[in-house]
């Protein structure tokens, strides 16, 4: 279906493969997986769930970088092909917080968004429990830290493009301080990246096993002339633990906290050794995509069994028609 992708840049060279052939899944990996493998840094054996946009003719990404004590931090890097990665081995430093807040003791899934001339940052930071942290960059060379979006407890924060109805908009998941067995996606509005307020349900875990314990957003979500394509993880509960796979859902442009469409079955599974087995097995957790607005072919980033950064591709017009049939 002909479908009009708004506010993407035109990427002929992002990372693509064509679907492999006697492929009919809507969504293939790259051959190259892990694109991040284990012991990328020397301070970090770990990088995963993580963003990555954009820049300058080139790539840059803020990495979710497990350090060997086991906390995660949040480090830069960059690539002229957004495969192969030069990461930071230091942490990233954030200037001009309130010393309240300017300590971060972890943290981890960040998700980059470019708004108008400015990226923003946003991530799980500790303050008294999870919640969201906010920055932003113009250069990715200084990051000026923001208030903290919310109170303890929250997750999963993504910011939308570009303002919506003259505010900034973002999605969350409120949680609790521990491994959060439930999970539903809220929006948020603010009229200056600090004050937030008009909480809105957006979608809840739904019937179907594979999301029926949480849901989280994942990438920025991509505005389109049917709505906002956004892409989440939902996660299943078993015997061994919870199960992390990845489905769509389709948004009002408007008012994205109504829901055109969702997916009744994930997009893709934990089905690859890199997949099943790691840190914490069976987890596909989407943070990242680029998008090509004249193709439509999409480059999605995952954390993989929370150990290593894999990549899988699609198109948005295949995941619009599927949501729209």
């Amino acid at each position: 279906m002909s479908i009009k992708i708004f506010g993407e840049q035109n990427l002929p060279d992002m990372p693509w493969e064509d679907r492999p052939a006697g492929c009919s899944d809507a969504v293939w990996r790259c051959s190259a997986n892990p694109v991040i493998g284990r012991n990328p840094i020397p301070s970090a054996p770990m990088v995963y769930n993580s963003a990555v946009v954009p820049y300058e003719g080139g790539y840059v990404g803020v990495f979710r970088a497990d350090h060997k004590c086991n906390m995660p931090y949040l480090h830069f890097g960059r690539s002229d092909d957004a495969l192969n990665w030069e990461i930071d081995n230091e942490p990233i430093v954030f200037e001009g917080a309130d010393p309240a807040i300017s300590h971060i003791e972890y943290a981890y899934d960040p998700r980059v968004c470019k708004i108008e001339d400015t990226y923003y940052v946003s991530w799980c930071n500790n303050y008294h429990g999870p919640t969201i942290g906010l920055a932003s960059t113009k250069d990715f060379k200084t990051f000026t830290q923001h208030e903290n979006a919310f109170l303890p407890y929250n997750r999963n924060g993504v910011l939308f493009p570009r303002k919506i109805n003259g505010n900034f908009a973002l999605l969350s998941r409120p949680s609790d301080a521990g491994h959060t067995p439930f999970g539903d996606i809220y929006m948020s509005e603010s009229p200056d990246m600090c004050f937030w307020g008009k909480h809105r349900f957006v979608m809840g875990a739904g019937e179907k096993w594979w999301e029926c314990v949480k849901i989280g957003a994942g990438p920025v979500p991509i505005e389109t002339s049917e709505g906002w394509l956004v892409f989440y993880h939902g996660v299943n509960g078993t015997c061994n633990g919870f199960y992390y796979s990845m489905g769509a859902a389709l948004l009002d442009r408007d008012d994205p906290t109504k829901v055109i469409a969702r997916l009744k079955e994930p997009l893709l599974c934990p089905e690859e050794d890199y997949e099943v087995v790691g840190k914490v097995s069976n987890v596909i957790f989407p943070c990242a995509a680029l998008c090509d607005a004249e193709t439509g072919r999409l480059a999605i980033y995952y954390g993989a069994a929370d150990t290593v950064t894999a990549l899988c591709f699609t198109t948005v017009g295949e995941i619009a028609g599927m949501l729209l049939s």
